[in-house]
């Protein structure tokens, strides 16, 4: 019995069908990879959108303030020459307020009250000031332009609204009709707030600024930026280029390694027990802080640089000392300025992750009320972060609008940092 003989060109047809249903099949699966990435990338930009949409939504109203100008007599009854700042500005304007209107109040002053919680405190001290350099308006009527309080801000932003119970809202109906009489005669406008941007912390929300936790972060950032980076940096370079292959220098990785995953929590501990308790350094100061956040990124540091040396191509060493440089110079000639570039990525990342840490600052006191701007590293100072969680935890609601718009200052001042940081290594990348 004799096989069958086989058609090879059978065969050939069997083998490219086979072929094909498996080109088929990569293709498909390459599609559904293809798939799968776009999607985590949608997904990932879909949730990043809904934050930042949230927190603009949020933050956006403490840009813009509404302000009164009202006339004021400078009664010479009420007002002491010699300390103005201890007249009740706001109540003898209220008053005023209230006899243009018409109307009468009781004996207890119980509508003069009730206006007067309408206007900030920013008044009295303008108008103190007012009179301290022209003492001569006493006796005047002059024109006096303030920020109204924080629940007349939130009211007129339509953060307060009339259909809520009046039991949950702190202004009331007669206060709200004042605001509206006063909005549509034009006696309160809208505008832009700079006192978001010139002032410290305060405990009206109307008054409160944001530049002195900028100007506190700044120069947090500095020390931890003078400290840090020379550090990480020459530590990766003795490590990766310098330092004889053992169990000592393994045991250094593995504990660089390590701190790298470190909670930042226990970085502030460190700094609590180390720099204030034993060191006597001044607490919640930018020097504390940035030694603080020097600690915790020096491990990212010497990782990304280390990371940066071993790609340089082995070629360039070997190039550098067949010319006869020295290892000291191939190294610091040759080798780290070609890994510059990526120095400066891991330079960007540990700076940008620490601005926006806020466990150690609170353990070291940065957490504080902190109402003026810091003229020194050694002077108390409030950051942006610490400065979002106290304003976040403020029972005031003016404060919460405030906290989304700190937020979008913090980001802002990280995007400005990372660009600073880009073009520096652009131009690293140019040079070499």
């Amino acid at each position: 019995m004799t096989d069958a003989p086989v058609d090879p060109a059978a065969v050939r047809a069997a083998r490219a069908g086979a072929l094909q249903k498996g080109l088929k099949r990569r293709y498909a699966r390459e599609a559904r990879f293809r798939a799968y990435g776009l999607l985590a990338i949608a997904v990932a930009l879909g949730f990043l959108c809904l934050l930042l949409g949230r927190i603009i939504e949020q933050g956006h109203t403490a840009f813009y303030s509404n302000e009164i100008t009202v006339p004021v007599y400078m009664d010479p009854a009420r007002i002491d020459r010699d300390y103005p700042q201890g007249t009740n500005f706001q109540l003898m304007v209220a008053q005023q307020q209230l006899a243009r209107m018409g109307i009468t109040d009781d004996a207890l002053g119980t509508q003069a009250n009730a206006y007067r919680t309408l206007l900030s405190s920013e008044l009295k001290f303008r108008a103190a000031a007012l009179v301290r350099e022209n003492p001569s308006v006493i006796g005047q009527t002059v024109e006096i332009t303030a920020p109204v309080s924080d629940d007349a801000d939130l009211y007129l932003k339509g953060k307060i609204k009339r259909s809520e119970p009046a039991e949950l809202r702190r202004i009331s109906d007669q206060q709200m009709a004042w605001l509206d009489d006063l909005k549509s005669e034009g006696t309160i406008r809208a505008g832009f707030n700079s006192l978001l941007f010139t002032q410290g912390d305060s405990t009206e929300p109307e008054l409160a600024g944001v530049l002195g936790a900028v100007v506190g972060s700044a120069l947090m950032l500095l020390v931890t930026a003078l400290i840090a980076i020379p550090l990480g940096v020459g530590a990766a370079v003795y490590l990766e280029e310098f330092a004889p292959r053992g169990r000592f220098t393994d045991l250094i990785e593995v504990n660089i390694n390590n701190l790298a995953a470190v909670p930042s929590i226990v970085y502030g501990l460190l700094g609590l027990a180390l720099f204030i308790n034993f060191a006597n350094l001044p607490r919640s100061s930018p020097l504390v802080g940035g030694l603080v956040l020097a600690l915790m990124a020096l491990p990212t540091i010497i990782i990304a640089t280390r990371s940066s040396l071993k790609a340089v191509p082995p070629s360039i060493r070997e190039a550098a000392l067949a010319m006869g440089a020295s290892k000291t110079q191939t190294v610091f000639h040759h080798v780290l300025p070609l890994a510059m570039p990526g120095v400066m990525t891991g330079t960007i990342i540990s700076m940008a992750h620490a601005l926006g840490e806020t466990a150690p600052l609170l353990l070291i006191g940065m957490v504080s009320f902190v109402p003026g701007i810091p003229g020194a590293i050694t002077e108390p100072a409030g950051a942006l972060p610490s400065l979002v969680y106290i304003w976040e935890n403020a029972s005031e609601l003016a404060f919460h609008e405030r906290t989304a718009a700190a937020i979008l200052v913090l980001l802002a001042f990280m995007i400005v940092m990372n660009a600073a940081a880009i073009l520096l290594r652009r131009r690293f990348e140019r040079r070499w």
